[in-house]
């Protein structure tokens, strides 16, 4: 039976103890834990104090592992706070250089960085930049030689030396290479008729080059008559879709740096194109459908081999092999397409879109002016970031564009060698096993701040001590003023016989005996129970952790709970302490809830019939006005349902007549049983008499009659006047109704006369035989 309420009772402990530590992690609080190692990792908060006797009696070592300021107050001494913080430590830090020219030039400072980050702690460092003048510049030119390109390609055969021209205005080292794409050899892409893919042109008298999924033509060279003798000898060539296979030749010359010749300086990549662009998925309508795997797959040739076996590669997948690769795309296209790569340029960090005229004459100019844009953005972000380890930034970018606690730092307008420096937050939020590094760079610069980062996760201690004399003469290990005892010993200082320990139980429960060991809020050691943090007594049984809670906090945050109940702070009341005493809210103009209730908690308590904030709203009570009204009438003149003992209902009531008073909007107007309006002013008077003022009677009679009448008046005449308006109009239009119908009855008549069609068809013929001759 021991064994078991042994089981109940640590079981009752962990779930109490789960309770209130998830509590503790939600309002950011330090946890009492076991052991120092387990301390420092729980919250960046918590702190453990390795002194020897810092613990009193009953306490667990797990009150060691408190706040700071709480140990300090407990009496640690400051040199015994084991309390491990967030440091930095720059292990190399180069100048920054004013110019290429350097023999070794640096524009990103510092170059390597110690970092220790304990778990949940925030820390930051700064990092420096400052463009040099004449940084070297790799500039790969990537054409599109569908058909609809053909008078482009006639500019670009003479665009070496002037793009060289232009670029050396900022830099002496520039180099320049050449490339072509078309679109994948497969259908629907292209025809695969022998003949068509032979010359594709739409005339067949007409030369083109046979369609190719990505030609390298030219590494990067310094050499303007190299360039402009490989362009010249290319020619046009065709497809059957509009969109091309761009995609696949940008990912090509990003993987493929030792045929492309990239140095490790600014690399730019211009992508010229009058059309948009397949994407990753497109394949399949090719019968395409393993994913780009993002290898370099030239041959000997300069062709793209495998464009018939690999997918077009993603947005997504392209955008990160560019950062990787520390190469920055310019978009120069038509403008029919240039929404389309406005919106792609969004999804690839540090890219720019050009508009380009239709035969690409202004393409020197586009791709000056799209350098210069982004040589002068400086964007720092992070790669090879380890799981759990987040980065936060912000840009002090002087008169520049400034970004804050974005996941880059950017800064927009930098001149060349305007110093920006940028804060760096680093947080990590689990423990790291062993040492792990990450990198930041700035876009389109090779340089890069090397990171190596380890996690304060265990306690700067001493060594531990085995047999120390202060664990009972040598019966335990002594770490971080903690004793870890021998397999037979058991207590804080290993003082007891593990095999005396079952009979000093009893000693640890309450309930003449038969309660929970400690009450199931500690432990028993040696026949004392050692409590857990917030709970006291002998067998733990006083919790300074069960008070009521509002809002989440114990006693509303406005007192201290003492064994279950609250002690509230000084102006509060109530079991929770979440009743204020001050009545300020109650008051207006210094009256208490309008004199028609009490001040509780800082709320109106209203009497019977009142209600509102203030108990200022009752629509049953009768106002001032009708209060006073039958006194105002008995004592003036003597009349109303007071009259018969009006000395005795109105003793605390005096009146004044006036025949003429001065009348203003806070006289009341109120209606008499006999129908007279009453008009009288309420005036309070020491001692609690009412002064009345009221207006003589002849003055103030009732109009109600007369105005009654004169409306009905009024209404009778205005509809007879309607009604004789409406005859009169009635009996003009059937006149002259009348008049027109006998006037059209005379024209019918004289037609009569006149019209054969009227004349009688009777004929009357004299026979002469008849005659009386």
């Amino acid at each position: 039976m021991r064994g078991t309420g042994l089981v109940a009772g640590l079981g009752l402990l962990l779930v109490l103890a789960m309770g209130q530590e998830e509590k503790a992690l939600e309002t950011g609080s330090c946890w009492p834990r076991a052991s120092c190692r387990d301390c420092i990792r729980s919250q960046p908060s918590c702190a453990w104090c390795k002194a020897l006797n810092f613990t009193k009696a009953g306490e667990s070592d797990a009150t060691r592992c408190a706040t700071r300021g709480e140990l300090l107050h407990r009496g640690c001494a400051l040199k015994e706070v084991v309390e491990p913080r967030s440091r930095h430590q720059v292990l190399e830090d180069a100048p920054l250089s004013d110019s290429a020219e350097q023999e070794t030039v640096t524009q990103l400072a510092p170059q390597k960085i110690a970092l220790w980050l304990r778990p949940g702690e925030q820390h930051s460092f700064s990092v420096r930049f400052k463009r040099a003048e004449g940084y070297p510049v790799d500039v790969y030119y990537l054409m599109d030689l569908s058909y609809s390109m053909k008078d482009d390609l006639e500019n670009i055969k003479k665009l070496g030396n002037d793009l060289l021209a232009a670029l050396r205005n900022v830099t002496k080292s520039v180099k320049i290479g050449f490339g072509s794409f078309v679109d994948k050899t497969v259908l629907p892409y292209v025809s695969t008729v022998p003949a068509k893919l032979r010359n594709p042109c739409p005339d067949r008298y007409e030369q083109c080059d046979s369609p190719v999924s990505f030609r390298h033509v030219l590494p990067l060279t310094d050499n303007a008559s190299e360039f402009e003798s490989r362009v010249s000898q290319q020619r046009i060539s065709g497809n059957l879709d509009s969109p091309e296979g761009g995609f696949d030749a940008i990912m090509q010359v990003a993987v493929c740096e030792k045929q492309i010749g990239w140095r490790n300086v600014t690399r730019l990549l211009v992508f010229t194109s009058d059309d948009v662009f397949h994407t990753a998925g497109d394949g399949k309508l090719g019968g395409i459908y393993l994913p780009n795997d993002n290898q370099c797959h030239l041959d000997t040739d300069g062709l793209y081999s495998k464009s018939h076996i690999y997918d077009y590669p993603s947005v997504g997948h392209l955008a990160q092999v560019l950062s990787a690769s520390n190469i920055q795309p310019i978009f120069a296209v038509t403008g029919s397409t240039l929404p389309v790569y406005q919106e792609l340029s969004r999804l690839i960090p540090k890219s720019v879109v050009g508009e380009l005229k239709e035969d690409s004459s202004n393409v020197v100019q586009l791709i000056s002016d799209a350098y210069n844009s982004l040589s002068s953005t400086v964007n720092l972000e992070h790669f090879q970031l380890p799981p759990g380890v987040s980065v936060a930034y912000e840009s002090h970018c002087e008169d520049a564009t400034r970004s804050l606690g974005g996941h880059s730092g950017v800064c927009s307008g930098v001149r060349i060698n305007q110093l920006v420096n940028f804060t760096v937050t680093v947080q990590a939020d689990t423990c790291l096993e062993g040492p792990h590094a990450f990198a930041l760079r700035v876009l389109g610069f090779p340089e890069e701040v090397h990171v190596e980062l380890q996690t304060l996760c265990e306690c700067p201690c001493s060594q531990p001590e085995p047999h120390a004399t202060h664990c009972s003469g040598g019966h335990g290990t002594l770490t971080c003023g903690v004793c870890s005892c021998s397999p037979d010993r058991v207590g804080p200082l290993c003082e007891c016989r593990l095999a005396d320990a079952a009979y000093l139980q009893e000693g640890c429960r309450g309930r003449n005996g038969t309660g929970l060991l400690c009450d199931g809020k500690g432990q028993c050691v040696c026949g004392q129970c050692q409590c857990n943090s917030n709970v006291r007594g002998q067998h733990c049984e006083c919790d300074d952790t069960s008070c009521e809670r509002r809002d989440g906090q114990l006693c509303a945050g406005r007192g201290r709970c003492q064994c279950g109940s609250c002690l509230c702070d000084q102006g509060y009341a109530g079991s929770a302490c979440d009743c204020s005493l001050d009545t300020s809210a109650c008051l207006q103009d210094g009256v208490e809830c309008s004199g028609h209730g009490r001040c509780l908690c800082s709320k109106c308590e209203c009497q019977t019939g009142y209600f509102g904030r203030l108990c200022s709203r009752c629509p049953g009570c009768q106002t001032p006005c009708e209060e006073h009204r039958d006194c105002a009438d008995c004592k003036a003149f003597g009349t109303g349902p007071l009259s018969q003992n009006c000395s005795t209902a109105c003793n605390h009531t005096t009146a004044t007549v006036l025949p003429e008073p001065a009348v203003s909007e806070q006289w009341c107007k109120e209606k008499t049983e006999d129908g007279r309006i009453l008009l009288f002013l309420i005036e309070g008077m020491d001692g609690g008499t009412v002064r009345l003022t009221v207006k003589a009677k002849d003055a103030v009679a009732d109009q109600t009659a007369m105005i009654v009448l004169g409306l009905v008046s009024g209404i009778v005449v205005i509809g007879l006047l309607i009604i004789i308006a409406y005859r009169i109009s009635v009996e003009v239009l059937d006149r002259r109704e009348y008049m027109r119908f006998e006037k059209e009855r005379e024209q019918a008549r004289g037609n009569e006369v006149n019209n054969p069609l009227y004349q009688s068809a009777t004929t009357t013929v004299i026979n002469p035989r008849y005659n009386d001759d």
